[in-house]
């Protein structure tokens, strides 16, 4: 989806009323792209499971070329892009989702496909030690290597923000309103600083309101962006419970921040504990869920060059320590993938763990 075709062929066929993700996603799955679909005929179109004549008859018709032509130069006019399901920069993890959204409206920077992104959320209306607690973990998160996704609502959602970008590090907010809405208007400032050091994210048209029905919606993004979704003070009927009920339907971890037994705020997060939710303190109690190494505490850790290896590494070395990532991988795969001999491979790693370049875990497993 380079070509303002490709993109308009999507908006055309994204802004049919009534044609959802999940019907959309069968269409691409069976035709491949936006005008196959809008080439396909009556019949064609008719034997996707859940396609309703009216609308077959709508992609027909190409009844939304004008519209989507405007919609793509509001976008434009906004420095936003549009990234389609099928583009090689949509999220990997979020494709992977039961429901994940056909299109994306994107400000600011690339998404880094290869970085582990954790969410975190929580109440709108936080006591001092919950803001406390979100920002902590978004700057450990951010000084460990790893970027930070939230709603960018008032609370904990902002603090988690913030604590990112003070700890340099990538963060993304999906909100429940067009790319060009700032909601809430006070979090102004924080929206130009994400889009200047991470990215804003939406589903939603361009001029999209801050309706309440928006919210619940978006929130399977959060969540479906992250390996894991952290919820820092929450009330039993708080809308961070629902992204933690997505992050489980989607196979994700989930964990909660411990809070006082006197604060009804903390119900949440205790009856997310109490139902297996990991208690969490700080970000290497997250973390080490996924055998994370990342960078140290200070964000320093291993020097590496423009390419992300470290200097002066011999070519048999490189190709081991690329295969390697921050998730553990077992020795096994490593060899095969690396197509060398084994016994040459356990001398390169254990070369690269005597230099503190790698680690390894109990069961051959092997982590940057």
């Amino acid at each position: 989806m380079n070509t303002p075709q490709d993109r308009l062929a999507w908006l055309a066929l994204y802004m049919i009323p009534g044609l959802g993700n999940a019907v959309l996603k069968k269409l691409i799955k069976k035709l491949g792209d936006p005008e196959a679909v809008f080439e396909a005929s009556l019949t064609e179109l008719m034997t996707v499971e859940g396609m309703r004549e009216d609308i077959a008859k709508k992609i027909k018709n190409r009844s939304l070329d004008t519209e989507a032509a405007d919609e793509l130069r509001k976008a434009e006019r906004y420095n936003a892009r549009i990234i389609a399901y099928t583009d090689p920069s949509y999220p990997a993890l979020l494709r992977e989702i039961h429901n994940p959204p056909m299109i994306l409206y994107v400000k600011g920077k690339e998404i880094p496909l290869k970085q582990t992104f954790i969410s975190v959320v929580g109440s709108r209306n936080p006591t001092h030690y919950g803001r406390k607690a979100a920002e902590i973990l978004g700057a450990g998160l951010a000084k460990r290597g790893a970027g930070v996704v939230s709603g960018l609502a008032r609370g904990i959602d902002s603090a988690a923000h913030r604590g990112c970008l003070m700890g340099n590090g990538f963060t993304i907010a999906v909100i429940g309103t067009g790319i060009d809405v700032v909601y809430p208007a006070s979090n102004k400032t924080l929206f130009k600083q994400i889009e200047e050091d991470g990215a804003i994210v939406s589903e939603f048209p361009t001029a999209t309101p801050p309706e309440p029905k928006n919210f619940p919606i978006r929130n399977r993004i959060i969540s479906g962006l992250s390996r894991g979704t952290a919820v820092v003070e929450a009330t039993r009927n708080s809308g961070s419970l629902i992204t933690a009920s997505f992050a489980l339907d989607q196979g994700r971890e989930v964990f909660a921040v411990p809070g006082s037994i006197d604060s009804f705020k903390s119900r949440g997060t205790h009856f997310l504990i109490k139902q297996g939710a990991k208690l969490i303190e700080n970000a290497d109690d997250i973390l080490e869920e996924f055998g994370f190494v990342g960078r140290g505490p200070l964000g320093k850790g291993v020097q590496r060059d423009a390419s992300g290896t470290p200097p002066g590494m011999h070519e048999s070395d490189k190709k081991i320590y690329e295969i390697i990532g921050d998730y553990p991988i077992h020795m096994d795969d490593i060899i095969r993938l690396g197509k060398m001999d084994a016994g040459k491979v356990a001398g390169i790693l254990m070369k690269m763990e005597l230099e503190g370049i790698v680690r390894q875990l109990p069961g051959k497993m092997f982590v940057r």
